[in-house]
């Protein structure tokens, strides 16, 4: 039995080095990868890095690159936000069943 036990532990211990070891490369190519790139929105995959495509999502439909933001997030008052989920909620099948049956 302490056979298999050594064998379990010694099983255990390559496969953790051998883990550790490929989580240390992956980052080293990871922030090498970081460093080479110039800009988050740009791509050069060509051979000499002349030629920049821009990411497909950053293009409208006729190909030209958008300048305007991607994503417009508003504040709101939490009344209005309250009331929006509370006619959300009401408007929904048993809403008002539920909310009577939780008053009384």
């Amino acid at each position: 039995m302490t056979v298999l036990h050594l064998l379990y532990v010694l099983v255990f211990t390559v496969l953790a080095v051998l883990a550790v070891s490929n989580l240390i490369r992956n980052m080293m190519t990871l922030g090498r990868d970081v460093q080479r790139q110039d800009s988050g929105a740009w791509s050069s995959r060509s051979g000499n890095g002349a030629v920049k495509i821009p990411h497909p999502e950053l293009l409208d439909a006729s190909g030209q690159v958008v300048d305007e933001p991607l994503m417009v997030m508003r504040a709101l008052p939490i009344e209005d936000v309250r009331s929006q989920l509370d006619a959300l909620y009401h408007a929904s099948p048993g809403g008002s069943e539920a909310d009577s049956a939780s008053d009384g």
